[in-house]
């Protein structure tokens, strides 16, 4: 269970260069006092490390910390998975829509170290569903695959994007327009897919793992398990043309594509409110992961308890507010590769020259 951000004893130093903040055995906070402020919790106490000598408060171990507006973060959860785009969230809430997608980002930070934080210990001990959630960022001459792992639980083990070519039928006016962008911004990697689904598999199936993992016919998944040698994996395959029934195979990936379509104004089919960076998109697939794994029902209909009871993770399912009660920090995590990328916004849009990427010294 989630320990509320106003603790009466923080649980490390929040200073990442100072020892204690990864090993807090020997660690001890010194109160000093309170100051106030106009959000909630008015009367904030204060705290100094015993070790590094610096100071910092309770709100240091808060999602809302260094935030204005706090109170829109548990809201924010519920809009963003209720189809509704940025602009409308903002005129609903009377705030500016970059306040919205700020807030947005940095739920999506939180929900990506919720996901690599809890995760079942050592290999997952269910059969696996991989497939391609496909998308596109900017616009359509742009299309990308979202790379899901689904456990037959319904748990999301993780995620991971690769970049493509379009392709499909174009008129000859689309055409010559493809060819002019890729001139002007180059081409996506042609093994993306490959290299992304073995990274991903990589990171979540340790050396040694024995699992059972279906996918669809895809040519780039085969290439990409030879390449993992040292786990042993059998891979099954069904045809992505197959009916998508619960006796499908590949039916736990399908329902999330399907539930990831259904909650997110971004990824409707026809929609102005696409992503128009394929960062956001990957920042919002990382909320519906965590309010798929941890909050929601496996099933409605039925009352079933959230994935991540089934696998082992929780006990029960949490609250958005048990979910936003306390502030995950980046150092703490070891992040590297992929993880480390997405969580700083460095997965670059192709046809965007300039790609803000997070680098804040405090509101990590």
């Amino acid at each position: 269970m989630l320990l509320p951000a106003a603790r009466r004893t923080p649980p490390h130093c929040p200073f990442p260069d100072c020892d204690s903040h990864a090993d807090s055995a020997t660690w001890r906070a010194i109160k000093k006092g309170f100051y106030h402020r106009n959000a909630l919790p008015q009367k904030t106490q204060r705290f100094r490390c015993s070790h590094c000598r610096r100071s910092f408060s309770s709100q240091t171990f808060s999602p809302s910390y260094w935030l204005r507006l706090p109170q829109l973060q548990p809201l924010l959860v519920f809009r963003v998975l209720g189809c509704s785009a940025f602009r409308q969230i903002a005129w609903e809430l009377g705030v500016h829509v970059s306040t919205v997608q700020r807030q947005v980002e940095r739920l999506g930070r939180h929900c990506l170290l919720l996901l690599e934080q809890l995760r079942p210990e050592g290999a997952p001990k269910e059969s696996l569903v991989l497939d391609g959630f496909r998308s596109f960022e900017f616009g359509q001459y742009w299309p990308f695959d979202v790379n899901l792992l689904v456990g037959r639980s319904h748990f999301v083990y993780g995620f991971q994007d690769a970049e493509l070519r379009r392709s499909g039928t174009m008129t000859r006016f689309q055409k010559r327009k493809h060819a002019r962008l890729e001139r002007a911004h180059g081409r996506p990697d042609p093994q993306a897919t490959r290299k992304s689904v073995q990274e991903l598999l990589a990171r979540k199936l340790p050396p040694g793992a024995i699992v059972e993992l279906d996918t669809d016919k895809h040519r780039a998944y085969p290439q990409a398990l030879k390449r993992l040698s040292d786990r042993v994996i059998r891979h099954r395959t069904t045809s992505s043309k197959a009916r998508r029934t619960p006796q499908n195979p590949l039916f736990p990936a399908n329902l999330g594509d399907l539930l990831i379509r259904h909650t997110s104004a971004n990824q409707k089919r026809e929609t102005i409110a696409f992503s128009k960076r394929r960062q956001g998109a990957l920042y919002r697939i990382a909320i519906w992961a965590v309010v798929r794994n941890y909050v929601k029902p496996a099933s409605v209909r039925q009352h079933s308890p959230p994935p991540g009871v089934a696998v082992g993770v929780i006990t029960r399912a949490w609250t958005v507010p048990e979910l936003l009660s306390e502030r995950r920090f980046p150092w703490r995590h070891a992040l590297s590769g992929w993880p480390s990328d997405c969580y700083f916004a460095r997965i670059p849009t192709r046809r965007m020259p300039r790609c803000r990427g997070h680098e804040l010294k405090y509101a990590v």
